[in-house]
């Protein structure tokens, strides 16, 4: 049985700073736990990531969850900056690795402050660029509720193409929810690098 070809070694352990025109993706600090508490609070940001409405964040959790991201050999969580007033506005994550296939799961989040001007998709661009380019990944995948086309055309203007439908994934608001599973790989984000 052969092996898939060989790419750089991926290096989720090592956490950038990724700087682009709107956003920088950094990594976390506990310090940030304040903040991510009221983004992570936010209802619209609660449906999307078919988040309960009924659960509160208790902060020392989130301190003690954002203050150990850099700590993770196996993903990369990155806090999404808006370049315009330095403030924290959502996260990027690449986890679930699949070391010997080079791929990963790709999710973002984005509180009010940093939704409808184009942030959400710089930085998707920022860390699957990461993904492509500096870990060698082959294979960026990502799942999203059919009641979030915002978020699909943000995955589409970066290229990720739907390749399946999980039928009634979620019970949201009153109705099962589909989630659509889209990916991109390697050799087109090498075409268009996020521009497709």
């Amino acid at each position: 049985m052969s092996s898939p070809p060989p790419g750089p070694t991926a290096d989720f352990a090592t956490k950038p700073v990724l700087v682009g025109q709107k956003v920088a993706l950094r990594p976390f600090t506990e310090d940030d736990a304040a903040e991510m508490a009221v983004i992570l609070e936010d209802e619209e940001v609660r449906g999307f990531t078919g988040g309960s409405n009924s659960t509160a964040f208790d902060e020392q959790r989130l301190r003690d969850w954002y203050g150990s991201r850099s700590a993770q050999p196996d993903r990369l969580d990155l806090a999404v900056v808006d370049r315009a007033d330095d403030s924290l506005v959502g996260e990027v994550v690449l986890y679930e690795w699949d070391e010997p296939n080079r791929s990963c799961a790709f999710r973002t989040l984005l509180g009010p402050r940093g939704r409808n001007r184009g942030l959400g998709t710089e930085a998707a661009r920022l860390i699957v660029g990461h993904a492509f380019e500096r870990l060698g990944l082959h294979r960026v995948s990502l799942g999203v509720y059919a009641f979030n086309p915002r978020a699909r055309r943000a995955y589409e203007k970066v290229g990720f193409i739907a390749e399946g439908v999980e039928r009634e994934a979620l019970w949201h608001d009153g109705a099962w929810a589909d989630a659509v599973m889209m990916s991109l790989l390697d050799r087109e984000w090498a075409a268009h690098r996020g521009h497709p």
